[in-house]
Protein backbone atom coordinates (compact mmCIF):
# COMPACT_ATOMS: atom_id res chain seq x y z
CA UNK A 1 0.00 0.00 0.00
CA UNK A 2 2.59 2.58 0.83
CA UNK A 3 4.51 1.67 -2.74
CA UNK A 4 0.84 2.42 -4.39
CA UNK A 5 0.58 5.63 -2.84
CA UNK A 6 4.01 6.25 -3.35
CA UNK A 7 3.76 6.04 -7.34
CA UNK A 8 0.17 7.63 -7.09
CA UNK A 9 1.76 10.68 -5.79
CA UNK A 10 4.13 10.84 -8.32
CA UNK A 11 1.55 10.30 -11.36
CA UNK A 12 -0.24 13.02 -10.13
CA UNK A 13 1.44 15.96 -11.43
CA UNK A 14 1.68 14.73 -14.91
CA UNK A 15 -2.25 13.65 -14.51
CA UNK A 16 -2.87 17.28 -13.24
CA UNK A 17 -0.83 18.73 -16.27
CA UNK A 18 -2.51 16.62 -18.90
CA UNK A 19 -5.82 17.63 -17.41
CA UNK A 20 -4.94 21.65 -17.98
CA UNK A 21 -3.56 20.72 -21.36
CA UNK A 22 -6.84 19.15 -22.10
CA UNK A 23 -9.08 22.02 -20.66
CA UNK A 24 -6.97 24.65 -23.01
CA UNK A 25 -7.47 22.33 -26.03
CA UNK A 26 -11.56 22.74 -25.63
CA UNK A 27 -11.55 26.51 -24.43
CA UNK A 28 -12.87 28.93 -27.26
CA UNK A 29 -11.87 31.87 -28.27
CA UNK A 30 -14.67 34.46 -28.06
CA UNK A 31 -12.96 37.65 -27.64
CA UNK A 32 -12.79 38.34 -31.39
CA UNK A 33 -15.92 37.32 -33.14
CA UNK A 34 -16.67 38.66 -37.05
CA UNK A 35 -19.64 37.64 -38.88
CA UNK A 36 -21.66 38.83 -41.79
CA UNK A 37 -24.58 38.15 -43.84
CA UNK A 38 -26.23 38.57 -46.98
CA UNK A 39 -29.83 38.59 -48.27
CA UNK A 40 -31.60 38.96 -51.28
CA UNK A 41 -35.18 39.46 -51.62
CA UNK A 42 -37.70 38.70 -54.84
CA UNK A 43 -41.30 40.27 -54.45
CA UNK A 44 -43.85 38.15 -55.89
CA UNK A 45 -46.88 39.95 -55.25
CA UNK A 46 -47.00 43.46 -53.21
CA UNK A 47 -50.57 44.32 -53.78
CA UNK A 48 -50.33 45.58 -57.18
CA UNK A 49 -47.68 48.14 -56.20
CA UNK A 50 -44.78 46.72 -58.64
CA UNK A 51 -47.10 47.30 -61.54
CA UNK A 52 -48.51 50.36 -60.67
CA UNK A 53 -45.08 51.92 -60.39
CA UNK A 54 -44.31 51.05 -63.40
CA UNK A 55 -47.01 52.69 -65.18
CA UNK A 56 -46.38 55.59 -63.46
CA UNK A 57 -43.00 55.51 -64.72
CA UNK A 58 -43.93 55.09 -68.57
CA UNK A 59 -46.69 57.63 -68.29
CA UNK A 60 -44.39 60.21 -66.77
CA UNK A 61 -41.81 59.78 -69.51
CA UNK A 62 -44.91 60.63 -71.88
CA UNK A 63 -45.57 63.41 -70.12
CA UNK A 64 -42.13 64.60 -70.21
CA UNK A 65 -42.63 64.31 -74.09
CA UNK A 66 -45.60 66.02 -74.03
CA UNK A 67 -44.55 68.65 -72.27
CA UNK A 68 -41.33 69.26 -74.30
CA UNK A 69 -43.71 69.32 -76.96
CA UNK A 70 -45.94 72.39 -75.73
CA UNK A 71 -42.83 74.34 -75.16
CA UNK A 72 -41.35 73.91 -78.86
CA UNK A 73 -44.96 74.99 -80.20
CA UNK A 74 -44.47 78.00 -77.69
CA UNK A 75 -41.51 78.74 -79.23
CA UNK A 76 -42.58 78.65 -82.77
CA UNK A 77 -45.81 80.71 -82.30
CA UNK A 78 -43.24 83.48 -80.50
CA UNK A 79 -40.71 83.30 -83.21
CA UNK A 80 -43.17 83.35 -85.86
CA UNK A 81 -44.97 86.47 -84.13
CA UNK A 82 -41.30 88.20 -84.26
CA UNK A 83 -40.97 87.45 -87.82
CA UNK A 84 -43.94 88.78 -89.24
CA UNK A 85 -43.69 91.63 -86.79
CA UNK A 86 -40.10 92.09 -88.39
CA UNK A 87 -41.72 91.44 -92.09
CA UNK A 88 -44.59 94.54 -91.20
CA UNK A 89 -42.04 96.78 -89.70
CA UNK A 90 -39.80 95.96 -92.96
CA UNK A 91 -42.81 97.18 -95.22
CA UNK A 92 -43.70 99.99 -93.24
CA UNK A 93 -40.47 101.33 -93.28
CA UNK A 94 -40.42 101.13 -97.30
CA UNK A 95 -44.05 102.92 -97.14
CA UNK A 96 -42.80 105.92 -94.18
CA UNK A 97 -39.63 106.51 -96.96
CA UNK A 98 -41.85 106.78 -99.80
CA UNK A 99 -44.36 108.76 -97.89
CA UNK A 100 -41.60 111.15 -97.12
CA UNK A 101 -40.76 111.25 -100.58
CA UNK A 102 -44.22 111.86 -102.00
CA UNK A 103 -44.10 114.90 -99.11
CA UNK A 104 -40.29 116.23 -100.18
CA UNK A 105 -41.57 116.52 -103.91
CA UNK A 106 -44.92 118.41 -102.58
CA UNK A 107 -42.56 121.07 -100.83
CA UNK A 108 -40.45 121.98 -104.01
CA UNK A 109 -43.10 122.04 -105.85
CA UNK A 110 -45.21 124.41 -103.07
CA UNK A 111 -41.99 126.21 -102.91
CA UNK A 112 -41.80 126.89 -106.77
CA UNK A 113 -45.51 127.78 -106.77
CA UNK A 114 -44.52 130.77 -103.91
CA UNK A 115 -41.50 131.92 -105.73
CA UNK A 116 -44.05 132.42 -108.74
CA UNK A 117 -46.67 134.25 -106.74
CA UNK A 118 -49.72 131.08 -106.99
CA UNK A 119 -48.92 129.52 -103.27
CA UNK A 120 -49.34 131.56 -100.09
CA UNK A 121 -46.32 130.68 -97.46
CA UNK A 122 -48.77 129.16 -95.44
CA UNK A 123 -49.42 126.69 -97.79
CA UNK A 124 -45.29 125.59 -97.72
CA UNK A 125 -45.42 125.94 -93.75
CA UNK A 126 -48.07 123.16 -93.72
CA UNK A 127 -46.33 121.35 -95.82
CA UNK A 128 -42.90 121.73 -94.24
CA UNK A 129 -44.46 120.39 -90.93
CA UNK A 130 -45.62 116.97 -92.24
CA UNK A 131 -42.25 116.68 -93.76
CA UNK A 132 -40.83 117.10 -90.49
CA UNK A 133 -43.50 114.50 -88.98
CA UNK A 134 -42.94 112.12 -92.11
CA UNK A 135 -39.10 112.03 -91.01
CA UNK A 136 -40.21 111.61 -87.12
CA UNK A 137 -42.19 109.14 -88.18
CA UNK A 138 -39.52 107.37 -90.33
CA UNK A 139 -37.27 107.20 -87.49
CA UNK A 140 -39.53 105.91 -85.17
CA UNK A 141 -40.19 102.82 -87.77
CA UNK A 142 -36.52 102.64 -88.32
CA UNK A 143 -35.59 101.94 -84.31
CA UNK A 144 -38.51 99.51 -84.34
CA UNK A 145 -37.49 97.53 -87.25
CA UNK A 146 -33.76 97.23 -85.43
CA UNK A 147 -35.48 96.70 -82.28
CA UNK A 148 -37.63 93.58 -84.01
CA UNK A 149 -34.68 92.35 -85.40
CA UNK A 150 -32.66 91.92 -81.81
CA UNK A 151 -35.46 90.02 -80.95
CA UNK A 152 -35.52 86.91 -83.43
CA UNK A 153 -32.46 86.99 -83.05
CA UNK A 154 -32.24 86.31 -79.31
CA UNK A 155 -35.45 84.25 -80.05
CA UNK A 156 -33.08 82.18 -82.81
CA UNK A 157 -30.27 82.09 -80.40
CA UNK A 158 -28.30 84.29 -82.92
CA UNK A 159 -26.03 86.80 -81.53
CA UNK A 160 -27.92 90.24 -81.61
CA UNK A 161 -25.58 92.12 -84.00
CA UNK A 162 -26.50 89.30 -86.75
CA UNK A 163 -27.32 91.25 -89.99
CA UNK A 164 -30.78 89.29 -90.81
CA UNK A 165 -32.90 89.80 -93.75
CA UNK A 166 -35.97 88.21 -94.85
CA UNK A 167 -38.02 86.46 -97.65
CA UNK A 168 -41.08 88.12 -97.13
CA UNK A 169 -38.85 91.25 -96.40
CA UNK A 170 -38.45 91.81 -99.57
CA UNK A 171 -41.46 91.28 -101.25
CA UNK A 172 -43.27 94.13 -102.72
CA UNK A 173 -46.77 92.27 -101.61
CA UNK A 174 -47.26 89.67 -99.19
CA UNK A 175 -50.11 88.20 -100.78
CA UNK A 176 -51.17 85.76 -98.16
CA UNK A 177 -53.07 82.77 -98.56
CA UNK A 178 -57.03 82.23 -98.67
CA UNK A 179 -57.49 80.66 -95.48
CA UNK A 180 -59.11 76.92 -95.76
CA UNK A 181 -62.75 77.36 -94.21
CA UNK A 182 -63.13 73.32 -93.65
CA UNK A 183 -64.76 72.08 -90.59
CA UNK A 184 -62.73 70.95 -87.89
CA UNK A 185 -62.68 67.91 -85.86
CA UNK A 186 -62.50 68.73 -82.46
CA UNK A 187 -61.60 64.81 -81.49
CA UNK A 188 -58.42 65.10 -83.37
CA UNK A 189 -57.61 68.04 -81.99
CA UNK A 190 -57.94 66.81 -78.54
CA UNK A 191 -55.43 63.98 -79.76
CA UNK A 192 -52.98 66.10 -81.05
CA UNK A 193 -52.67 69.57 -78.37
CA UNK A 194 -50.43 68.67 -75.80
CA UNK A 195 -52.28 69.91 -73.05
CA UNK A 196 -54.60 67.96 -73.60
CA UNK A 197 -52.14 64.72 -73.84
CA UNK A 198 -50.55 66.09 -70.84
CA UNK A 199 -53.61 66.19 -68.36
CA UNK A 200 -54.92 62.97 -69.93
CA UNK A 201 -51.28 61.26 -69.13
CA UNK A 202 -51.85 62.89 -65.77
CA UNK A 203 -55.42 61.56 -64.76
CA UNK A 204 -53.69 57.87 -65.67
CA UNK A 205 -50.79 59.17 -63.08
CA UNK A 206 -53.21 59.64 -60.32
CA UNK A 207 -55.24 56.69 -61.10
CA UNK A 208 -52.23 54.48 -60.53
CA UNK A 209 -51.58 56.27 -57.34
CA UNK A 210 -54.51 54.86 -56.62
CA UNK A 211 -53.64 51.51 -56.48
CA UNK A 212 -50.25 52.03 -54.80
CA UNK A 213 -52.10 53.48 -52.10
CA UNK A 214 -54.44 50.53 -51.98
CA UNK A 215 -51.61 48.53 -52.19
CA UNK A 216 -50.17 49.56 -48.63
CA UNK A 217 -53.36 47.92 -46.61
CA UNK A 218 -52.91 44.61 -49.06
CA UNK A 219 -50.75 41.32 -48.45
CA UNK A 220 -47.88 40.63 -50.29
CA UNK A 221 -45.41 38.13 -50.74
CA UNK A 222 -41.65 37.71 -51.50
CA UNK A 223 -39.34 34.80 -51.79
CA UNK A 224 -36.02 35.62 -49.86
CA UNK A 225 -32.47 33.82 -49.54
CA UNK A 226 -29.46 34.55 -47.31
CA UNK A 227 -25.87 33.68 -46.70
CA UNK A 228 -24.48 33.92 -42.85
CA UNK A 229 -20.62 33.41 -42.21
CA UNK A 230 -18.98 33.52 -38.95
CA UNK A 231 -15.17 33.33 -37.30
CA UNK A 232 -15.09 31.46 -35.39
CA UNK A 233 -17.42 28.46 -37.59
CA UNK A 234 -20.69 28.19 -36.10
CA UNK A 235 -19.90 24.74 -36.57
CA UNK A 236 -16.59 24.02 -35.24
CA UNK A 237 -15.95 27.02 -32.79
CA UNK A 238 -12.57 25.66 -32.28
CA UNK A 239 -12.01 26.51 -36.11
CA UNK A 240 -11.23 30.15 -36.28
CA UNK A 241 -12.25 30.33 -40.14
CA UNK A 242 -14.95 31.81 -41.96
CA UNK A 243 -17.91 29.23 -42.19
CA UNK A 244 -22.01 29.94 -43.15
CA UNK A 245 -25.09 28.53 -44.13
CA UNK A 246 -27.83 29.14 -46.46
CA UNK A 247 -31.32 30.07 -45.85
CA UNK A 248 -34.18 29.95 -48.62
CA UNK A 249 -37.79 31.01 -47.50
CA UNK A 250 -41.08 33.02 -48.37
CA UNK A 251 -41.97 35.93 -46.81
CA UNK A 252 -45.80 36.60 -46.10
CA UNK A 253 -47.23 40.11 -44.91
CA UNK A 254 -50.56 40.62 -44.31
CA UNK A 255 -51.78 43.92 -42.29
CA UNK A 256 -54.46 43.81 -40.23
CA UNK A 257 -54.62 47.06 -38.38
CA UNK A 258 -55.37 50.76 -39.68
CA UNK A 259 -58.25 49.45 -41.91
CA UNK A 260 -59.89 52.64 -41.09
CA UNK A 261 -56.73 54.89 -42.00
CA UNK A 262 -56.07 52.59 -45.37
CA UNK A 263 -59.41 53.16 -46.44
CA UNK A 264 -59.22 57.23 -46.00
CA UNK A 265 -56.12 57.26 -47.58
CA UNK A 266 -57.41 55.68 -50.92
CA UNK A 267 -60.49 58.14 -50.46
CA UNK A 268 -58.20 60.82 -50.51
CA UNK A 269 -56.08 59.00 -53.94
CA UNK A 270 -59.62 58.71 -55.48
CA UNK A 271 -60.42 62.41 -55.02
CA UNK A 272 -57.14 63.60 -56.53
CA UNK A 273 -58.01 61.34 -59.56
CA UNK A 274 -61.24 63.22 -60.02
CA UNK A 275 -59.71 66.36 -59.64
CA UNK A 276 -57.40 65.43 -62.89
CA UNK A 277 -60.46 64.21 -64.35
CA UNK A 278 -62.37 67.63 -63.70
CA UNK A 279 -59.32 69.45 -65.22
CA UNK A 280 -59.10 67.48 -67.78
CA UNK A 281 -62.50 68.19 -69.00
CA UNK A 282 -62.35 71.69 -68.48
CA UNK A 283 -59.59 72.11 -70.62
CA UNK A 284 -60.96 70.46 -73.31
CA UNK A 285 -64.28 72.76 -72.81
CA UNK A 286 -61.44 76.17 -72.96
CA UNK A 287 -59.72 74.59 -76.18
CA UNK A 288 -62.84 74.07 -77.91
CA UNK A 289 -63.83 77.64 -77.06
CA UNK A 290 -59.85 78.65 -78.18
CA UNK A 291 -60.30 77.05 -81.78
CA UNK A 292 -64.05 78.48 -82.49
CA UNK A 293 -62.09 82.03 -81.35
CA UNK A 294 -59.44 81.35 -83.61
CA UNK A 295 -61.36 79.92 -86.69
CA UNK A 296 -63.50 83.40 -86.32
CA UNK A 297 -60.18 85.44 -86.28
CA UNK A 298 -59.05 84.16 -89.31
CA UNK A 299 -62.45 84.85 -91.50
CA UNK A 300 -62.42 88.22 -89.95
CA UNK A 301 -58.74 88.89 -90.43
CA UNK A 302 -59.50 88.10 -94.36
CA UNK A 303 -62.68 90.39 -94.47
CA UNK A 304 -60.39 92.87 -92.86
CA UNK A 305 -57.98 92.80 -95.90
CA UNK A 306 -60.46 92.93 -98.46
CA UNK A 307 -61.63 96.02 -97.21
CA UNK A 308 -58.17 97.53 -96.66
CA UNK A 309 -57.63 96.73 -100.39
CA UNK A 310 -60.67 98.62 -101.69
CA UNK A 311 -59.91 101.50 -99.31
CA UNK A 312 -56.58 101.79 -100.75
CA UNK A 313 -58.01 101.61 -104.20
CA UNK A 314 -59.79 104.77 -103.44
CA UNK A 315 -56.82 106.06 -101.46
CA UNK A 316 -55.15 105.87 -104.38
CA UNK A 317 -58.00 107.50 -106.54
CA UNK A 318 -58.02 110.23 -104.22
CA UNK A 319 -54.66 110.70 -104.14
CA UNK A 320 -54.36 110.92 -108.15
CA UNK A 321 -56.97 112.99 -108.26
CA UNK A 322 -55.85 115.98 -105.58
CA UNK A 323 -52.38 115.61 -106.85
CA UNK A 324 -53.84 116.69 -110.49
CA UNK A 325 -55.82 118.96 -109.34
CA UNK A 326 -53.47 120.69 -107.32
CA UNK A 327 -51.02 121.05 -110.15
CA UNK A 328 -53.75 122.96 -112.18
CA UNK A 329 -53.96 124.74 -109.43
CA UNK A 330 -57.90 124.26 -108.56
CA UNK A 331 -57.65 122.30 -105.85
CA UNK A 332 -55.74 123.95 -102.26
CA UNK A 333 -52.16 122.34 -100.56
CA UNK A 334 -54.72 121.20 -97.88
CA UNK A 335 -56.71 119.10 -99.36
CA UNK A 336 -53.67 117.62 -101.18
CA UNK A 337 -51.90 116.61 -97.68
CA UNK A 338 -55.24 115.18 -96.33
CA UNK A 339 -55.23 112.84 -99.71
CA UNK A 340 -51.42 112.05 -98.97
CA UNK A 341 -52.95 111.36 -95.14
CA UNK A 342 -55.57 109.02 -96.43
CA UNK A 343 -53.49 107.05 -98.86
CA UNK A 344 -50.63 106.68 -95.82
CA UNK A 345 -53.39 105.36 -93.72
CA UNK A 346 -55.17 102.78 -95.87
CA UNK A 347 -51.53 101.58 -96.82
CA UNK A 348 -50.49 100.88 -93.09
CA UNK A 349 -53.93 99.29 -92.99
CA UNK A 350 -53.59 96.92 -95.90
CA UNK A 351 -49.92 96.18 -93.77
CA UNK A 352 -51.51 95.36 -90.75
CA UNK A 353 -54.56 93.20 -92.59
CA UNK A 354 -51.94 91.09 -94.39
CA UNK A 355 -49.93 90.66 -91.17
CA UNK A 356 -53.04 90.09 -89.26
CA UNK A 357 -54.06 87.29 -91.64
CA UNK A 358 -50.58 85.45 -91.08
CA UNK A 359 -50.77 85.97 -87.40
CA UNK A 360 -54.45 84.61 -87.08
CA UNK A 361 -53.50 81.56 -89.12
CA UNK A 362 -50.64 80.79 -86.70
CA UNK A 363 -52.55 81.33 -83.68
CA UNK A 364 -55.62 78.48 -85.69
CA UNK A 365 -52.98 76.74 -86.41
CA UNK A 366 -51.82 76.78 -82.45
CA UNK A 367 -55.09 75.92 -81.28
CA UNK A 368 -55.40 72.82 -83.37
CA UNK A 369 -52.52 71.53 -82.14
CA UNK A 370 -50.78 71.52 -85.92
CA UNK A 371 -48.23 74.29 -84.92
CA UNK A 372 -44.93 72.23 -85.91
CA UNK A 373 -41.62 73.11 -87.24
CA UNK A 374 -42.27 71.85 -90.59
CA UNK A 375 -45.48 74.10 -91.50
Amino acid sequence: IASLSGKLGAALPALDQAGNSLVDALRTDTRNVYAGAITLTQPLYMGGKIRAYNKITKYAEELAQEQHHGGMQEVIMSTDQAYWQVVSLAHKKKLAEGYLKLLQKLDSDVDKMIAEGVATKADGLSIKVKVNEAEMTLTKVTDGLSLARMLLCQLCGLDLSTPVMLTDEQKEDLAPTTPENGAIDINNVYATRPEVRSLELATQIYKQKVNVTRSEYLPSIALMGSYMATNPSVFNSFEKKFKGMWNVGVMVSVPIWHWGEGIYKVKAAKSEARIAQYQLDDAKEKIELQVNQSAFQVNEAAKKLTMAEKNLEKANENLRYATLGFEEGVIPASNVLEAHTAWLSAQSEKIDAQIDVKLTEIYLRKATGELTIDN
